[in-house]
């Protein structure tokens, strides 16, 4: 079998932690930001944790992990 590869997208915008979980960033923080209020923006920083759904799916696309 072939190596299976890893979705060189996924390498720059995700992270999995320790016990599994899937941290991204925000998103909406790159431009319009005159049209958020300043506690949507605050709240936008850091990363967050992927839903279930959602970190299965990204999970598919890193066999190996990062």
């Amino acid at each position: 079998m072939p190596k299976l590869k890893t979705k060189s997208s996924v390498k720059k915008r995700f992270k999995i932690t320790g016990t599994g979980k899937v941290l991204a960033g925000p998103g909406k923080k790159r431009h319009n930001l005159s049209a958020r209020s300043q506690k949507a923006k605050r709240t936008n920083r850091g990363s967050q944790t992927l839903t279930d759904m959602d970190a299965r799916t990204v999970k598919q696309w890193t066999p190996y992990g990062l």
